[in-house]
């Protein structure tokens, strides 16, 4: 049978897709890029938010309205995980709904399918793993390795628990099976991935934690050339953790670090620690060790009960910490959060005000952080080229998520050029070659 993915949401979906066009391929499937070609149609969704799920639905309708009578379509992922009723009643021309907590079972779901069943309300809730399948996903020269899923963080506005389910993290050797056979493949970066990669090894009783798996991998995989760490709860940022970063060659200078907002009293509504003064040390930890290390964050503007004073107190922390990069969300209720019960919403006059506002001022202070680049020589991991322009990244920026590095001259795809940046913009920053 001929499939086709289409992936919507985070790098941790891309993970899960990956994982399950490796299950099919071993079954003697064959994934096909265009979806016109294939007899299978799978549509792995994100729910995080409400324009995610829609995002989901008006694709899902899409994918079911102009199949042909041959194919099958496939919802997996977020969406029928939560609403699998739902989404089975809205989309009558969706044959199959598969879980977060089920990918292994995406081979036994297609051969139903191959035998003609339709309409099955196929949701595993087992979350068994199978060890012998690869858990990453590879874009030209990076690769996502994903070491846990589920959450066990309380965040008063987050689904993810309810999705996802508690904290499960992968063991150790599979790890570093996984990295050793990236680097023999060819990749060059590998970012490590979990709904909070901190708290790695916690669910464990063997002693993991994310200092000794990075000790690991940089001893196991020698020849890997940067080690990304992404969505790092802030409070389980250990000096532990600073200081194998600063140690470690192959682990970029580079953390991201959700805080979700400035002001105590909304931190507290988020059910998150309201300890600013621990942030604030934590970040000069990390730049006390690493000077030239580049932090991220994300803010949510308009979360119930946010006043004035409190989002001016947002703005002075971002003022204050500086971060190199920084995503805006604006506040929506989530079904069967604890914030979606919470009195004195906020208008979504206020909301979209407050948000540009921020918007604005991170511009001011990435455009800042910029500046400072200019003059460096940076190793720029490439990611694409064309019409004379190569499109790359330093250690500085992840993936689809910050800004990149634009160089004149045409590179190949996943190679490291040495380049000296010598433009900055408000998110991009512009090098030229010096090989």
């Amino acid at each position: 049978m001929k499939f086709h993915i289409i992936t919507l949401g985070c790098p941790k979906n891309v993970v899960d897709s990956e994982m399950m066009a490796q299950l099919l391929r071993q079954e003697g499937h064959t994934l096909v890029e265009e979806r016109e070609e294939a007899d299978l149609l799978i549509l792995n969704t994100c729910a995080f938010i409400e324009a995610a799920r829609q995002e989901a639905y008006e694709m899902l309708e899409e994918l079911a309205a102009n199949k042909k009578h041959s194919q099958k379509l496939i919802a997996a992922g977020c969406l029928p995980q939560r609403y699998e009723g739902e989404v089975l009643r809205r989309i009558p021309g969706v044959d199959a709904i598969i879980g977060t907590r089920s990918w292994p079972e995406i081979t036994s779901l297609v051969r139903d399918l191959e035998r003609q069943h339709e309409n099955i309300d196929y949701v595993r809730q087992k979350g068994n793993l199978v060890a012998s399948v690869r858990r990453h996903a590879v874009t030209g020269g990076t690769a996502y390795l994903k070491i846990a899923d589920g959450c066990d963080a309380p965040c008063a506005f987050c689904a993810i628990p309810l999705i996802k389910g508690p904290q499960r993290s992968k063991p150790e050797a599979d790890i570093l099976g996984e990295a050793r056979e990236l680097v023999a493949e060819g990749v060059r970066e590998i970012i490590l991935i979990a709904q909070d990669t901190t708290a790695y090894g916690r669910d464990r009783d063997d002693g993991s934690t994310l200092p000794s798996l990075l000790r690991s991998i940089t001893k196991e995989v020698a020849q890997l050339d940067w080690l990304r760490i992404l969505y790092a709860y802030p409070q389980h940022v250990s000096e532990e953790l600073i200081r194998t970063m600063a140690e470690l060659n192959p682990v970029c200078h580079y953390l991201d670090i959700p805080l979700q907002h400035g002001h105590p009293d909304v931190l507290r509504r988020m059910h998150r620690s309201p300890d600013m003064d621990g942030i604030y040390d934590m970040v000069a930890s990390l730049r006390e060790a690493m000077p030239d290390i580049a932090l991220r964050s994300t803010f949510i503007v308009g979360y119930p009960g946010e006043t004035e004073e409190e989002f001016e107190t947002l703005l002075d922390v971002m003022e204050d910490l500086a971060f190199d990069h920084v995503g805006i969300f604006a506040y929506c209720p989530e079904e069967g959060t604890l914030a979606a019960r919470l009195p004195d919403r906020v208008s979504r006059q206020a909301i979209a005000e407050r948000y540009e506002r921020a918007m604005l001022l991170q511009q001011e202070i990435s455009l800042a952080r910029n500046q400072e680049q200019v003059g460096r020589s940076l190793p720029i991991l490439i990611d694409g080229a064309g019409d004379g322009i190569s499109v790359g990244r330093s250690y500085r920026h992840a993936p689809e998520i910050d800004g990149m590095v634009l160089l004149p001259g045409e590179f190949p795809n996943g190679d490291f050029v040495e380049a000296e940046i010598v433009q900055a913009r408000e998110y991009d920053l512009i090098g030229e070659a010096l090989t």
